[in-house]
């Protein structure tokens, strides 16, 4: 059985998830902020981190990325359609923002780049990639099946969706995506999600306003 850590992080509180196992390997979902407490973590508990995935790019889901790789030396998993993004903070929404420095994250290397819904098996754990586009057009659902739960990044929202007004964002995709990826999943899965509380499949279709009658 797999064990989920939640950690809300940096100026809009977003979910980075540390995935773990029996054996303390782990992996790193949305390293979005606070380096130094994700690095605390991972060394109190004595977990031994195999790699980073995203679920995009925009900057509240990459700040904490290169100090952590630094560290453990861990491969970073992105979208292809993102992978530009890494570096230009306008893509990824910094560069918006007076207030916030640029972020940019180094490239990861070519064959960790995801170019297509894919199984991936990395030590014990099992997990499927999917692509759940909208909020952003590299936007990747990560499917842990057989324990139940999914990391879905800024898609689905317990009683709400991810924004579209940013750039490549579609509502239109993303409801298709959310539809056909994410509800047909077990009602019961456990629905992460890159702000606020977890929520389910079966919760979203009976009580989230915008996806009634879609």
């Amino acid at each position: 059985m797999l064990n989920v850590k939640v950690y809300s992080l940096g100026p809009i509180q977003t979910n980075c998830y540390i995935v773990s196992n029996k054996k303390k390997e782990c992996l790193i979902f949305d390293p979005g902020e606070e380096a130094t407490k994700i690095i605390k973590e991972i060394r109190v508990n004595q977990y031994k981190p195999l790699g980073i995935f995203l679920t995009h790019t925009h900057f509240d889901h990459i700040g904490a990325v290169d100090a952590i790789r630094e560290i453990f030396e861990l491969p970073l998993y992105v979208h292809e359609k993102e992978v530009s993004w890494l570096k230009d903070p306008m893509k990824n929404g910094s560069g918006r923002y007076a207030e916030l420095p640029n972020y940019i994250v180094n490239l990861p290397e070519e064959e960790h780049i995801i170019r297509k819904e894919q199984k991936f098996i990395i030590g014990e754990f099992e997990f499927n990639a999917i692509f759940t586009p909208g909020h952003s057009p590299g936007s990747i659902s990560y499917i842990f099946e057989q324990d139940g739960f999914a990391i879905v990044g800024d898609t689905l929202f317990e009683r709400s969706i991810g924004r579209t007004d940013l750039l490549g964002g579609s509502q239109e995709t993303l409801l298709k995506s959310i539809h056909n990826k994410l509800l047909t999943l077990p009602e019961d899965t456990i629905i992460y999600p890159g702000h606020g509380s977890y929520t389910t499949p079966e919760a979203e279709m009976e009580m989230n306003p915008f996806l009634n009658g879609f």
